[in-house]
């Protein structure tokens, strides 16, 4: 039989390292798991059709959480605890609704009857307490056993109650008078103390047999009626079983031993038909209810699901449910259909005058109150009784008439319709989830974080920047809006919150941190619609609402633009004069995708300059947006991948981190920003995936880095630092010409540039060493014709001719000779056209640049020319360069060094802020250009000769140089040119 494996993670720590006993349970579109454990005080309810998706924490016990329960109608959860309190909760919200009871020992088991009404409580106490859901009230509480009890399990038919303990007794109770029918002594192991696995009891789905753990690694058929053993189902267990659970239509049944082994049974033929081996014993397991799937948790807390557990030749386990025409089966609409006829059975109502004489009258103004029941309460019990005979043949008929075109109807109207995978809700980056009584972000970002603590009937605002001495200081606030959302920049703050009822109107309020007017604060009520995301940015404030309106506000307050989004809002991010809005595209696909949608707007030009898709690694959802440091738009997404956009190839998203790549499944990242080189998250211990708010989390500073492949040669540092380099060199070459193009001085990143291409031809040696020395000469090849320097492409050559590989330092030297031949080819044609213009002394400026390079050139090879590592250009710009041509001489000493003295006394001039001192210098500069008007015929005959004798030997650039005496359009002198000649002097 082939053994599949099944991928568990972690959603409960354990901090004993023994183990505990853990629950698992299924919603009923299949759409949640839930999970808790006895070492945990904390729910965890996680998406099931998302399972990357963070889970929604409930945090109400004080200790463990030993026992789970679902209503029928899967809209009420419950638990119980080892600090003795049973509590109930909303589903799927998790919303704290009440503590229903507590016992005086931890509970051990929870179970609700069919229609919901009554909760089933046991434990260590004596007795099994019978809870009325709807008011609270202890209807019952059956005494008997001995030991503590650890399965109860009510009758599908609503007749009986099963029960078993640590010692192995089995218990049935007749719920109609309270009474014990059967007591079945030593029919389950004995478990003594260890309640990390627990016996069980469970009814099959028709009610008609009841399984019990047998005593020969076994499971035992017992008859409902007469308790008497029909058949058991034993094979390759090889311990007791600590647990079963029946599949949705009965036909099979999961069981899991202390082997550490999960078997399933075609009950029918009494035989397994398929097995799994985990590497910790599975302490429950969940059939789901919508198909072929298996929940299981073990004893560490981790969690999986077993997919076609039930081979896809067989009959699907949810294929003809017993009762699924019954509104009452499997909770189904089952207040529908005690409005049309309330049944009797299974209410409280059964456990007829030996109920507490409190209970009553108020159990049925409640349930009239809670049904809308048009019955008069009031009268005599014979009129209850008459109801007896509506709800008898309404149980039968699903049995007796199954192809009944009435029943027919009932079936189709009652199957559960999936609703496929759900789209993601809106998130606001750096906000984390509301816990009961804890402090939590509103806003964690790079600049500072914004915390919020609940009290009664209003809440405590804090604002904290990481950097004290550059941020204000902001006093803390009352908020009795009750925000859930919060932005922060440097010059103010957002905040927002959803509806709260028809009274309490979202609002929208913005708080600056300094203004020279008083009562500069402002806010925004909304009518019919919430603020889903808020966002700040230079002198604007956005917010996205449930009509898919984008609100955009100045920071004073006035109303500027509303815009119409094309789908509801995940998220937004605002970075100076842009506003980055995520939205869904369309519905999620059946794999789990979803399609979002991102737009950048620019607030000040009133501007749309990207709308594309947002990548995410399939089957996850987002987690974080928004800007780097440098003003670059990322995203996270909840597996773990750290996405980056770029221009290049049009526009495209880099994955610069993969969680998956450091192998460590403990660890979760909560990402706080970045900047060009790291990632500033908090980590997160598992199932955790956001901080507390106190203490204060600690920032850890994670490399950015590619997900490359395994490399044969095993260079992937290399390869990352190679594509890592490119990708900086490319963003500053673009921020140049940007600046250009928009008439800036972007000189201050020419030193930039020169340094990130320096560093990325040594990369590229570095990398042509490992190619040599793994024998990928190709590989070697390639790299370098990827240098950007002709000195690092003779660092190339002496590496290989060291390395001993005469072949590739004769392609390398071939690669050099080309590149050098096609420079001579263009500066020939680059000196014809400056020899044919007008004006001379732009050749003659040519020839002076081209001879100084040549000079620096020759003093950098002539430094430490023995290391290849300080390969590093002389001088570089990625604008189109102007390669170095031969030496000659058209010019005296003298000549040479005026023209650099002139340079450095522009460049002078032009730096100083001094008015007066730039006016003189201006004047002298003006005398230099008189003297050189004097002498400019004399200097183009000079360059005509030199150009004459020389023919073939002399290079110039491809590009003609520009005149640096030439005013530009704004009257300014253009310095371009003495800016390199003075860096090539230094």
């Amino acid at each position: 039989m082939k053994i599949r494996s099944i991928k568990l993670r972690e959603a409960h720590k354990n901090s004993n390292g023994v183990g505990s006993f853990c629950s698992v349970l299924w919603d009923q579109q299949g759409e949640h798991i839930v999970t808790a454990s006895s070492s945990d005080s904390s729910i965890c309810i996680h998406d099931a059709i998302l399972p990357a998706n963070p889970p929604k924490l409930v945090r109400q016990h004080r200790d463990g959480v030993t026992a789970l329960a679902l209503s029928p109608n899967y809209t009420c959860l419950a638990s119980g605890s080892i600090d003795h309190s049973v509590k109930l909760y909303k589903f799927p919200a998790g919303e704290f609704d009440t503590n229903i009871t507590r016992f005086t020992l931890p509970i051990r088991a929870l179970a609700f009857n069919k229609s919901g009404t009554m909760l089933a409580a046991a434990g260590d106490d004596e007795g099994i307490k019978l809870i009325n859901t709807i008011d609270g009230t202890i209807a019952r509480v059956l005494k008997g056993h001995r030991g503590s009890i650890t399965g109860i399990a009510f009758d599908p038919k609503s007749e009986y109650l099963a029960s078993v303990d640590s010692i192995g007794t089995v218990m049935l109770w007749e719920l109609q008078s309270g009474n014990t029918i059967h007591v079945l002594k030593g029919l389950a192991p004995v478990i003594g103390s260890d309640f990390s696995s627990t016996n069980i009891v469970s009814w099959s789905p028709d009610g008609d047999l009841l399984a019990v753990p047998g005593l020969k690694n076994d499971v035992v058929m017992y008859d409902r009626d007469t308790a008497e053993k029909l058949f058991s189902l034993r094979g390759d267990h090889v311990q007791p079983i600590c647990f079963l659970s029946w599949s949705p239509n009965g036909k099979y049944m999961a069981t899991s031993g202390l082997d550490r082994q999960v078997l399933i049974w075609d009950v029918d033929k009494k035989q397994d038909i398929d097995r799994q081996k985990f590497d910790n014993r599975i302490t429950c397991m969940a059939w789901k209810p919508t198909g072929n799937a298996l929940a299981v948790i073990d004893i560490m807390g981790k969690y999986g699901v077993w997919e076609s557990a039930v081979p896809s030749s067989m009959r699907s386990p949810t294929e003809d449910i017993p009762g699924l025409s019954s509104k009452s089966g499997h909770g189904l609409l089952f207040y529908d259909e005690e409005e049309e006829n309330p049944s009797v059975s299974g209410s409280l109502s059964d456990l007829g005058e030996d109920s507490h004489g409190e209970s009553e009258p108020f159990s049925r103004k409640s349930l009239r109150k809670q049904h809308s029941y048009t019955d008069d309460w009031e009268e005599d019990t014979n009129e209850e009784l008459e109801l007896l005979p509506k709800v008898e043949p309404r149980k039968k008929a699903p049995h007796g008439h199954r192809d009944g075109s009435d029943n027919k109807r009932n079936k189709l109207k009652d199957v559960p319709i999936s609703t496929g995978p759900k789209m993601q809700e809106a998130i606001q980056p750096g906000a984390t989830p509301q816990l009961p009584g804890k402090r939590r972000f509103l806003c964690y970002s790079m600049l500072g974080s914004i915390t919020t603590m609940e009290h009664e009937g209003y809440s405590h605002i804090e604002i904290d920047f990481h950097d004290t001495s550059s941020g204000p200081r902001v006093p803390a606030m009352t908020d009795y809006f009750g925000f859930t959302m919060a932005s922060l920049n440097e010059n103010g703050s957002v905040f927002a919150n959803p509806c709260k009822g028809e009274k309490n109107m979202s609002t929208l309020m913005y708080r600056p941190f300094g203004t020279w007017a008083n009562n500069s604060e402002w806010s925004m009520r909304f009518e019919e619609e919430e603020v889903r995301a808020v966002a700040l940015g230079t002198g604007w404030v956005a917010a996205i609402t449930s009509c898919n309106f984008l609100r955009i506000f100045t920071e004073g307050g006035l109303q500027r633009h509303i815009l119409s989004l094309d789908g509801p809002v995940v998220t937004a991010a605002g970075f100076k004069d842009e506003l980055a809005v995520v939205t869904h595209a369309s519905p999620p696909l059946p794999s789990n995708e979803q399609i979002l949608e991102f737009r950048v707007f620019n607030i000040r030009t009133g501007t749309q300059p990207r709308r594309e898709r947002l990548p995410l690694t399939p089957g996850s959802c987002l987690s974080w947006f928004g800007f780097s440091e440098e003003g670059h738009l990322s995203s996270f997404d909840s597996t773990g991948v750290l996405r980056v956009f770029t221009n290049q190839y049009g526009g495209s998203w880099l994955p610069l981190f993969s969680a998956s790549k450091l192998k460590k499944s403990e660890e979760n990242y909560w990402v706080v920003g970045l900047n060009s080189s790291k990632l500033f998250c908090v980590i997160c211990k598992s199932p955790d995936s956001f901080p507390e708010a106190t203490p204060k989390p600690i920032l850890s500073l994670l490399d950015l880095s590619f997900p490359l492949a395994s490399s044969d040669l095993g260079s992937e540092i290399l390869e990352n630092e190679f594509i890592m380099n490119n990708m900086h060199l490319h963003r500053i070459q673009s921020t140049i010409e940007e600046m250009e193009a928009t008439g800036e001085d972007a000189s201050l990143l020419d030193d930039e540039a020169f340094n990130t291409e320096a560093a990325l031809d040594r990369c590229i040696l570095r990398l042509i060493a490992s190619c040599c020395n793994g024998d990928k000469l190709v590989r070697a090849t390639e790299l370098v014709k990827l240098l950007a320097l002709e000195k690092s492409v003779k660092g190339a050559i002496k590496l290989v001719t060291a390395l001993k590989l005469p072949n590739l330092a004769e392609r390398f030297n071939a690669i050099l000779e080309e590149r050098m031949n096609k420079e001579t080819i263009g500066g020939k044609i680059s000196a014809s056209t400056e020899l044919k213009g007008d004006n001379s002394f732009n050749a003659h400026v040519a020839l002076t640049k081209s001879h100084v390079r040549v000079e620096s050139s020759k003093r950098l090879e002539s430094q430490d020319s023995s290391s290849l590592n300080s390969l590093a250009p002389s001088h570089t710009k990625k604008r189109p360069l102007e390669e170095p041509i031969k030496d000659v001489n058209v010019e005296s000493e003298n000549a040479k060094t005026r023209k650099l003295e002139m340079a450095r006394e522009f460049k002078n001039a032009f730096d100083m802020k001094n008015a007066k001192k730039v006016k003189d210098e201006k004047d002298k500069v003006d005398e230099v250009k008189n003297a050189r008007k004097a002498d400019e015929v004399k200097n183009a005959n000079e360059v005509e000769d030199a150009q004459n004798k020389n023919g073939e030997a002399n290079k110039v650039t491809a590009q003609r140089p520009s005149n640096p005496f030439a005013k530009s359009s704004n009257n300014k002198p253009n310095t371009s040119l003495f800016d390199s000649l003075v860096k090539v002097d230094r």
